[in-house]
């Protein structure tokens, strides 16, 4: 148990840490070979230039302005400068509403910290019945602030009563405004957004198969009937994903004929060689070169040949596809709305932006997809509690007894003072951070295996696994097992009527716990994350091995992301703990706050200089951001009640009841006020977006941005060519497409030359006279 000296020393090396990587990016950031990896998102943009291209030689290296490293914490005030409006329309409006998740923190917890300090600190403290004690519990002087200092049936409780109301109704308040105000952003944002792709496209899966026309056809078929007025292209789905593992691997043997062509260029007096074998460990010597230009000669063989395959083949065809109209209005009714009798076919959604679009998964059937989801949501379920074994039994070593009992001959080393401190305060938090490494990687190709076609909706759902894994794993098994371990002897010598009493007395004495973590992962992790270190060494890696032209160097940026699956994970976790620990272990809140406030300087920073997003969904995570921080609020409120139950204060406890009943009914008022706006596209937004495009630009070529929008990256070197087929097709002066079907007649095609909706099937055959 980490007493207060403890965390002192656990704070002490926490903020020394953060203090080194806060210098360490201030000193690297201003030398000039280093200037892309900081600022990538300028470069990108176009908008800076290498200060390595021009000046004297140790200029282009090491900056010699003294005085700019007088101002190396310049940079917090500058990455607080940027107004709202300017990081929206620089970063887009997903970057700065997850900076909003950050300012969400600081404007719930400082309020709350200054009432919980001032109240419930001072009524925790004075209790003179020394509860602790008479619990047999283990204790520091920490818990001495929290609510297991409070005397059983105390008329104090009812001050932490009062306060989980106070705290209840000022989160409730805030998270009111702030989805009133996203929610105005949003819309704000998709009326005042340049025209993209996704404006205008839905994506059709399930399309019913038929033995007269091909998935093409049928789709066109499809649409000219039921969305005649609106409907302009489409483009199928390719099961493409060999092909395009064939052009991964091409690009990387082409990698590696560039870094033996620069270095056989640096040195002409002798060819590169290589071992074929494992890793260059053995096997036929060759000529690098020679070895990889026939490699990469017979990929392109290959990947032609593929190519063909994929184009020609009817089974390479999925039953689905990008369906494009001529207004946003014709997209959101069809995107909105259901297409056919049989609600299981002609499922339509609006299409992900093209960068947003994860290809390999539209190649998976969708009848599919449920037993996917389905596999998936029961290995979840075994990895979340089978993972809960590992860390119980690391954080129980990564005590002071726990390493006794596993080293005993360390123990005159771990009894002294100093190292009884650093393992108490430091240790558990840093074992925990290193266990959970690897976790978002693996959620990550479990949301892939369940098939989501967007990398949005892939983060999301990784996002919402890690929430649950956290607090399944992190909150909850720290708490039940750490209070297994610890309180273990207290559980063997009492009676089975006192143990609820022991674990009701246990669960806030693990605020020591996630003061370590919180110092670990909050402040040192923060300050880490700025520093950057893996982008910085692999860009001088590949600037050293693999550069040699400025492309090459733009491509050896890596800016990264913010990455959604793996931050808003954690920062729920402290919304979590802050909830919880506000009317139990107030202590911890100060070091929340330290959290929120550095992370929301550090990610400002790196959303303005040096992130690049993957995408933009216009804020559509945010409905999850505030059902989590609701399911916290809820924890809370559930976790203080049985709390209280086990202090026998049964007259104030039933007050309790009505907070989670409140919430949940607050929760919905907000799930029918304003999800709505990020889940469907108001037609009268639409409509005025449309009316204003044709005002402005009358002659828009509409077809001509949207026909080649969603094909696969691995057909864009063939993009010129169908394009000149496409434009020679719609210039055909017919007004019918001709169908191969027995079964149905004619479908009817707009006109070209008139502004007026097509006629009616029946107006159109009477005309022509067909039978």
């Amino acid at each position: 148990m980490a007493t207060l000296q403890d965390i002192g020393l656990a704070a002490a090396i926490n903020i020394f840490s953060a203090f080194i990587f806060l210098l360490a990016f201030a000193i690297l950031r201003i030398q000039p070979f280093n200037d892309r990896v900081y600022f990538p998102k300028w470069y990108l943009k176009g908008l800076r230039s290498s200060p390595t291209r021009s000046g004297a030689v140790v200029q282009r290296v090491v900056n010699l302005d003294f005085r700019s490293y007088l101002r190396f914490l310049n940079w917090m005030p500058d990455a607080l400068k940027m107004p709202e409006p300017e990081l929206i329309e620089h970063a887009g409006l997903d970057s700065a509403v997850y900076l909003r998740i950050y300012l969400t923190g600081l404007k719930l917890f400082v309020p709350i910290t200054f009432l919980a300090w001032a109240v419930l600190v001072p009524v925790n403290w004075t209790s003179t019945s020394n509860t602790l004690a008479l619990a047999k519990a283990t204790f520091s002087d920490i818990d001495m602030l929290s609510i297991s200092n409070t005397p059983l049936k105390s008329q104090r409780f009812w001050a932490h009563i009062v306060m989980a109301y106070a705290f209840t109704f000022w989160t409730c308040y805030l998270l009111q405004k702030e989805y009133e105000t996203i929610a105005s952003m949003r819309l704000q944002f998709l009326a005042s957004e340049k025209r993209r792709p996704d404006q205008f496209s839905v994506l059709v899966r399930n399309v019913p198969p038929d033995p007269d026309e091909s998935v093409s056809e049928l789709v066109e078929h499809f649409f000219l009937v039921n969305h005649s007025d609106n409907y302009l292209t489409h483009q199928v789905v390719y099961d493409a994903n060999k092909l395009a593992k064939l052009v991964k691997k091409k690009e990387k043997m082409q990698n590696w004929l560039d870094y033996y062509q620069i270095k056989y260029s640096r040195n002409e007096s002798s060819r590169p060689s290589m071992k074929t074998g494992f890793l260059g460990l053995w096997g036929e010597r060759v000529d690098s070169i020679e070895f990889y230009t026939s490699k990469i000669q017979k990929l392109s063989k290959e990947i032609s040949v593929e190519r063909e395959r994929v184009t020609n083949d009817p089974k390479s065809i999925m039953p689905a596809a990008f369906v494009s109209f001529k207004t946003r209005w014709g997209a959101a009714v069809c995107a909105q709305t259901q297409q056919s009798r049989n609600p299981t076919l002609w499922l339509t959604e609006w299409a992900p932006e093209p960068r947003d679009v994860y290809w390999q998964n539209l190649a998976i059937p969708f009848v599919s997809l449920t037993v996917r989801r389905l596999i998936i949501g029961v290995a979840f379920f075994f990895l979340t509690f089978f993972y809960m074994i590992p860390i119980a039994f690391v954080q129980s070593l990564a005590s002071i007894e726990g390493i006794e009992k596993a080293v005993p001959f360390l123990r005159p080393i771990i009894e002294r003072k100093f190292i009884k401190s650093l393992i108490a305060g430091f240790l558990p938090g840093i074992v925990l951070k290193i266990f959970l490494i690897v976790l978002p990687t693996i959620l990550m190709l479990m949301s892939k295996f369940e098939g989501f076609n967007s990398i949005s909706s892939l983060e999301r759902r990784s996002a919402s696994r890690y929430y649950l894994f956290n607090f399944v794993n992190v909150f909850l098994g720290s708490i039940i097992a750490g209070s297994a371990f610890e309180q273990l002897d207290a559980f063997i010598k009492q009676s089975a009527s006192e143990i609820p009493k022991t674990i009701g007395v246990a669960i806030p004495l693990k605020a020591t716990f996630f003061i370590s973590y919180i110092m670990v992962d909050g402040w040192a992790g923060i300050a880490a994350e700025i520093l950057m270190l893996k982008p910085l060494i692999i860009f001088h890696l590949k600037n050293f091995f693999l550069v040699k032209t400025e492309k090459d160097r733009e491509d050896a940026m890596d800016p990264g992301s913010i990455g959604f699956n793996t931050g808003e994970p954690r920062i729920q976790l402290y919304f979590l703990l802050g909830l919880v620990y506000a009317t139990v272990t107030p202590v911890l809140l100060p070091f929340i706050i330290v959290f929120f406030g550095l992370a929301y300087v550090v990610f400002r920073h790196q959303i303005i200089n040096v992130y690049n997003q993957e995408y933009e969904s216009a804020a559509a995570f945010w409905p999850d951001v505030h059902g989590r921080i609701i399911s916290a609020l809820i924890i809370s409120q559930l976790l203080l009640m049985g709390l209280l139950s086990t202090k026998e204060a049964a007259q104030s406890t039933p007050f309790l009841i009505a907070l989670p009943i409140l919430t949940i009914s607050f929760h919905y008022f907000c799930k029918g006020r304003y999800e709505p706006a990020f889940i469907r596209y108001p037609l009268q937004e639409a409509k005025m977006k449309d009316t204003l495009e044709r005002a402005r630009e009358p002659h828009l070529n509409l077809k001509g941005y949207l026909q080649t929008a969603y094909i696969h990256p691995v057909f864009k070197d063939d993009e010129d060519d169908e394009e000149e087929e496409i434009d020679e097709k719609w210039e055909r002066d017919s007004e019918l497409v001709p169908t191969k079907r027995q079964s149905r007649r004619n479908t009817p095609l707009p006109s070209k030359f008139s502004g007026s909706s097509s006629p009616s099937l029946p107006e159109v055959v009477e005309e022509r006279g067909l039978p």
